[in-house]
């Protein structure tokens, strides 16, 4: 039985106490004691999980200009618990933990299925959003009408992905680690996992459904505009040549400026969370395959 690790994370022990002998593990050889809180390692990934909840705790009017940055925050969340799944010690502590392993990767597989499907309406969205803009452009209402009932359509599957997410993170919250037939240490890994997947579809459910909030918003606003009496001032206002016009015309024309203008700041917004969005799914991806990896080597 091997008595100890090539790596151990845990705090070295004290002048007075190191030159004893080690004593008889109290668990299976695979058992190995995980470090404090207050370890770089374990102290790092806490405070990535309270950032990414904080985040996700956010009013929507605060997580409306904060997307980017909640897509910053899961992935840093995701970086740090790389760098605890790379430790000898977890994937140890990890190879037993059976069902518990099983519960851990559906849960990241059910967050990257998530995160996939927003990639593919976050795609969809954009291209809405230019066919708004393009119709508003060219002060085209009928086909104003048609991008933002896409877009309509495009906010309804955010939505449901929202929920989804929102599912999510409460069924971690319901899994039995069954901490009684393995080590504190089995324990320790397997909660900071759970407790990573719970943050993360917290903060996944926020941005879905802030997107998804903006996006309506903006789509009522531009529905409002494409009614059937501004449709008709939309054609007015291309067919006249006149230089001075009436007072409606430049009520309607300053009204289709700042759909315009809504139009274009979604845009921007989604153009920075498909760079975001990208990363956060990749990393959810190298999670499950690492948790994977360490599944597959103990059962083989």
């Amino acid at each position: 039985m091997a008595r100890s690790f090539a790596r151990s994370i845990s705090f070295p022990l004290s002048p007075s106490r190191s030159s004893k002998p080690s004593a008889p593990p109290s668990c299976h050889a695979r058992s190995v004691s995980l470090p404090c809180r207050s370890h770089p390692i374990l102290a790092h990934l806490h405070t990535h999980i309270r950032a990414v909840r904080a985040w996700a705790q956010q009013g929507p009017a605060s997580a409306s200009s904060s997307v980017a940055a909640g897509l910053a925050h899961v992935e840093a969340l995701h970086a740090a618990l790389g760098d605890l799944l790379d430790l000898p010690e977890a994937q140890a502590a990890l190879s037993g933990a059976g069902a518990a392993s099983d519960r851990m990767l559906d849960a990241f597989l059910r967050l990257a299925d998530a995160h996939g499907c927003f990639q593919e309406s976050v795609v969809a969205l954009k291209q809405d959003v230019a066919e708004a803009l393009t119709a508003v452009r060219r002060r085209d209402g009928a086909r104003l009408a048609s991008a933002v009932r896409a877009q309509r359509r495009a906010g309804k599957e955010l939505a449901r992905l929202a929920a989804a997410a929102r599912e999510c993170a409460v069924r971690p919250s319901r899994l039995g680690f069954m901490g009684g037939q393995g080590c504190a240490a089995e324990a320790e890994v397997s909660g900071l996992l759970m407790e990573s997947a719970a943050a993360t579809a917290s903060a996944s459910a926020a941005l879905f459904g802030t997107v998804a909030a903006m996006s309506a918003s903006v789509a009522s606003v531009a529905a409002e505009s494409c009614s059937c009496k501004r449709t008709a001032a939309l054609v007015c206002l291309v067919k006249t040549k006149k230089k001075s016009r009436s007072g409606d015309q430049v009520e309607e024309e300053e009204t289709m400026g700042a759909v315009a203008e809504r139009l274009e700041e979604l845009e921007e917004c989604i153009e920075e969370l498909e760079a975001g969005s990208e990363k956060v799914f990749r990393s959810l991806v190298q999670t499950r395959v690492a948790l994977l990896n360490i599944h597959t080597l103990h059962i083989f």
